[in-house]
């Protein structure tokens, strides 16, 4: 689970410093901010994914999770001589015990990766690369400038460092000592995309091979980020499925149908706790249909073959005003809309982080209200990690008072108000406290509400006073 991020000169924001809950909200203002913080963790799991070892940073292109354009583009006020800079720290899903490794005796669950980009003679580099865990940091940072003085200053990337080459492994703890194999005294190169040792590494020293754990910690890290965007494939009358196993509902929930129909070929069972009684594994499909159902927007669901053999598949419901089943093309966008975020929410592993942006769109109040439950009892029994971008008061609304009736920790929830100030984001922490009460509420967070009133107010009587004159 993702624990804090800090982050220097990626697009609107100079400088960002967030910790995360299990439910995390970023609320404000249109083209504040808010989307860039998923879109930078979008980027490094494409990074981590790109099979072309060489490159840095995957910026993205059409079909990518997420399209940047270049550093240009991605970097601070588009300043090309800055350089970009994150830290991310994260639980581990389970203790990491190094005791065996051939190198210092370390456990821990908590682990940190530090990294820097910047561009140099029209190419991206890797500026260092640290990993923190167990109080000790193993530092990849490039070799003093020949002047006495280091090019990197606590993994920072200078500006106008020219193209840095020759790098050191070094670390902050007494106890590690990298051994050199003897006659391999040459200085490393650079890291390999912005969270990989290079290979040399393993050759050059002895007792190194505990830092491909960090390494693979890392990875596994982003390989449990999932993401739905903010738009939604139009419902079709039949779906095609041949029998795939799709790793997550698509960016616009266009798979959706066909997570439901491996699920539920797979028997997959999902933990569910309904009002009032404990936790109990059902199958997948009634999962679905129970919060649609709790959710006031159908009867019943189901997913069946139209005829044997023919690997093509229909959507029904049953809505609350008719007792015919009904396609998903037939009824409003609203169960369409909803449909993907909830069965990525119980498609995803256990343990994973999923991403949404604006999932309440084309959604009643109520049904809004009802996502934040939906995402609450996710996170507490399946331990599932939601980050959501959205504008829904109702939604916000529905986590403070959960938080206030006890069912909910204040811990467990982190919000923030993103707003713009002199051309920087900005990220105020809304202070939730255990009595669902947020101590620090930004002006006109969900606009001039009582302004509103007043004017309307003011209008009605000077419309009844013109009225009887």
């Amino acid at each position: 689970m993702l624990t804090h991020l800090t982050l220097e000169n990626f697009k609107a924001w100079r400088n960002a410093d967030l910790s995360f809950g299990r439910v995390t909200g970023f609320f404000g203002t249109n083209s504040a901010g808010k989307s860039s913080l998923l879109q930078f963790l979008l980027m490094l799991k494409q990074t981590r994914n790109a099979t072309d070892r060489g490159v840095v940073l995957d910026l993205g292109g059409e079909a990518d999770l997420v399209s940047l354009g270049t550093f240009g583009d991605v970097i601070h006020h588009h300043d090309e001589k800055k350089g970009l800079e994150w830290s991310l720290d994260w639980t581990l899903p389970k203790e990491l015990n190094l005791e065996d490794s051939g190198g210092p005796a370390m456990r821990g669950s908590q682990l940190r990766i530090q990294s820097s980009v910047y561009l140099s003679k029209q190419r991206l580099h890797c500026g260092a690369l640290k990993y923190f865990f167990d109080d000790v940091d193993f530092c990849l940072t490039p070799r003093s400038n020949g002047a006495g003085s280091s090019n990197v200053q606590a993994a920072r990337v200078p500006l106008g460092m020219e193209n840095a080459q020759s790098f050191d492994l070094t670390s902050s703890g007494p106890e590690v000592d990298f051994l050199r194999t003897r006659g391999r005294p040459w200085p490393l190169p650079a890291p390999i995309k912005t969270h990989l040792f290079p290979n040399q590494v393993r050759h050059y020293y002895q007792n190194t091979d505990y830092l491909g754990d960090f390494e693979l910690a890392y990875e596994e890290l982003m390989d449990s980020l999932y993401y739905l965007g903010p738009l939604r494939e139009h419902p079709r009358r039949d779906y095609h499925w041949a029998g795939s196993s799709p790793a997550d509902v698509g960016l616009r929930g266009e798979r959706t149908v066909d997570a439901i129909l491996a699920a539920t070929r797979d028997g997959n069972e999902q933990r569910l706790k309904p009002a009032g009684r404990g936790v109990k594994k059902w199958p997948f499909q009634k999962v679905i249909a129970h919060w649609l159902k709790k959710l006031k927007l159908i009867d019943s669901f189901s997913i069946a073959e139209i005829a044997p053999g023919t690997n093509l598949y229909r959507a029904m419901v049953k809505t609350p005003k008719s007792s015919v089943p009904t396609a998903l093309p037939d009824i409003g966008f609203g169960v369409s809309q909803v449909l993907p975020a909830l069965v990525l929410l119980y498609y995803v592993p256990d343990g994973a982080t999923v991403l949404m942006e604006q999932p309440e769109i084309h959604l009643h109040p109520a049904v809004q209200s009802g996502l934040a439950d939906l995402m609450l009892d996710v996170a507490r029994v399946r331990n599932v990690q939601i980050i959501v971008e959205s504008h829904s008061e109702h939604l916000l609304r529905r986590l403070q008072r959960r938080v206030a009736e006890g069912t909910a920790s204040a811990d467990d929830v982190r919000l923030y108000f993103v707003s713009s100030q002199r051309g920087c984001a900005k990220a105020d922490d809304l202070q939730l406290n255990q009595y669902g009460e947020i101590e620090s509420w930004p002006e006109n967070f969900f606009g001039d509400e009582m302004g509103e009133i007043a004017a309307i107010a003011e209008a009605s009587l000077n419309r009844k006073v013109g009225e009887s004159t």
